[in-house]
């Protein structure tokens, strides 16, 4: 099957590297910086929700920070006062340290001895009653004199049960718990254990401010990390819009440029890897409507030409009309192998049944024998059953017998077999024409590409892009083996099965 490829040079396509893209100008500077303070630009929304959860996380860390040392103080404030209050009690239990005898009722030798033996920590005071009145106090530590209160005095010298509480003073809000002394069942005096809670704040005080101050500086660090990482996520965007404004209609060659392997860099090679299938679709589909427009351009020439000298004469008549007749036949065949080729990538465009091979291959040598008035013989046939469109599969089968018949001699046999193994499914056509060159065995399944040979009829040079159609379609392809002078076998190649169908109702 000898056949030599023509093609135009307005069809080759140029394999130089594609290039990145270009250099911004000076108005797209100017215009990318206005955009980095707009306030409903992406840089600015994220940075502002950066900034803005930072903020939030910092105030609650501040905040609950804040409560926790609250907290903290209130219990270190009764465990002190409670401990002054166990000591006072051990005490006045014991004996005098002086005679070693039982304190018994003498309170105010308990007080002594205690007020003694215990110095009160920062911001702490202790005060006795005895007799409804002042008795002794710790050393002036503190910010005010509590003994001198008239309210506290009146408050606590009458005590007949502890009591635990707060009260607000000149020097500060205290916390406080009073014990009353007994001795068989009868008060005999007043303790009191106070502490200045507002003086003690100011360290937790302190300590928040610090942690503010820490958290602020987090926040404005923060913040300058915020807008390098925004810049960093905004900055392919910015060039996939400069780039997708570059592009026209003939020229796909800008890209943006790839760095390192992170989501950002496989946002830019994806968009990438899409403008390099757009500009091989464009690149086909100019290639398609050069080469639709040159094939039909010449029927319309014949039928114009043979139209335009039409005659009177009836045999003239009826001789230009059978050849515009059969140039429009040509025309219609034209159109609808270039209907089933834009078609192909359709869901409905293939048809799924179970076919059985070995009967389909019987099917395909009988439809063969009427295209031509030759020997056709089954070589072999499989035994096992496939998924595929059976229709689609007989329009591939056809196509290859019939370009077999046309590039071989009628006295030469064409045989037509099938087999099944390792999962995949082989329908052959084998004919002993010249051959098909090496060189030219890709490109005849190329549209509109004919190969030079001996053949009786002129065909559309769509039959083997169509046969390669169908076998892609089927997620299989075609094989071409030919010796020069031999023959050739156009084999199509299919799995058994076919895979699964995706969301989108593609496989």
């Amino acid at each position: 099957m000898s056949m030599t490829v023509t093609r135009s040079p307005e069809t080759e396509e140029a394999t130089s590297p594609a290039p990145v893209v270009p250099e911004p100008s000076e108005a797209e500077h100017q215009l990318e910086g206005r955009l980095r303070w707009v306030p409903g630009s992406l840089r600015a929304r994220i940075v502002a929700w950066f900034i803005g959860v930072l903020a939030v996380a910092t105030f609650a860390l501040v905040f609950v920070t804040y409560e926790v040392l609250l907290i903290r103080l209130d219990q270190r404030i009764d465990a002190e006062l409670q401990q002054e209050a166990a000591e006072l009690r051990r005490l006045a239990t014991g004996s005098d340290p002086a005679t070693g005898e039982p304190f018994g009722p003498r309170v105010r030798r308990v007080f002594d001895v205690f007020l003694q033996r215990n110095i009160p920590s920062p911001n702490e005071a202790l005060i006795t009653f005895v007799a409804g009145r002042p008795y002794k106090r710790s050393a002036p530590v503190v910010p005010y004199r509590l003994d001198q209160d008239a309210e506290l005095v009146a408050r606590w010298s009458s005590l007949a049960q502890p009591q635990r509480g707060s009260a607000a003073t000149p020097g500060g809000r205290i916390e406080y718990l009073g014990v009353p002394l007994r001795f068989e069942g009868e008060a005999r005096g007043v303790f009191v254990a106070a502490i200045f809670r507002d003086r003690l704040r100011e360290d937790a005080d302190s300590a928040v401010l610090a942690a503010g101050a820490v958290g602020l500086a987090v926040l404005l660090l923060g913040s300058l990390v915020a807008w390098r990482l925004a810049d960093r996520v905004v900055r392919p965007v910015t060039a996939l819009t400069r780039t997708a404004r570059s592009i026209s209609e003939t020229d796909f060659s800008a890209r943006i440029p790839e760095h390192g392997r992170d989501e950002v860099a496989q946002l830019a090679a994806t968009f990438n890897d899409m403008l390099d299938r757009l500009e091989r679709a464009f690149a086909s589909q100019r290639r398609f409507v050069d080469d639709a427009g040159h094939e039909l351009r010449t029927p319309l020439t014949i039928v114009r030409g043979h139209l335009e000298l039409l005659g009177d004469d009836p045999e003239e008549q009826r001789e230009t009309i059978a050849l515009v007749t059969d140039e429009l036949e040509r025309m219609g065949r034209i159109v609808d192998d270039l209907l089933l080729l834009a078609k192909h990538d359709q869901p409905d465009f293939l048809d799924f049944s179970a076919v059985d091979l070995g009967e389909l291959t019987d099917e395909l040598a009988a439809k063969a024998s009427a295209l031509d008035e030759r020997e056709w013989l089954v070589e072999a046939r499989g035994r096992g059953v496939i998924i595929a469109d059976r229709q689609r599969l007989t329009q591939a089968v056809t196509q290859l017998a019939e370009n077999a018949a046309r590039y071989s001699d009628s006295a030469e046999p064409i045989t037509i077999g099938s087999s099944l193994e390792h999962g995949e499914a082989r329908i052959w056509v084998r004919d002993r024409g010249p051959g098909v060159p090496a060189a030219e065995r890709a490109a005849i399944f190329e549209r509109f590409q004919r190969g030079v040979g001996r053949r009786r009829s002129e065909g559309s040079g769509l039959g083997l892009a169509i046969v390669r159609t169908i076998a892609e379609a089927h997620h299989g392809r075609v094989e071409l083996d030919s010796a020069f002078g031999v023959g050739s076998v156009f084999t199509i190649v299919l799995p058994v099965d076919q895979p699964a169908l995706d969301e989108d109702g593609t496989r």
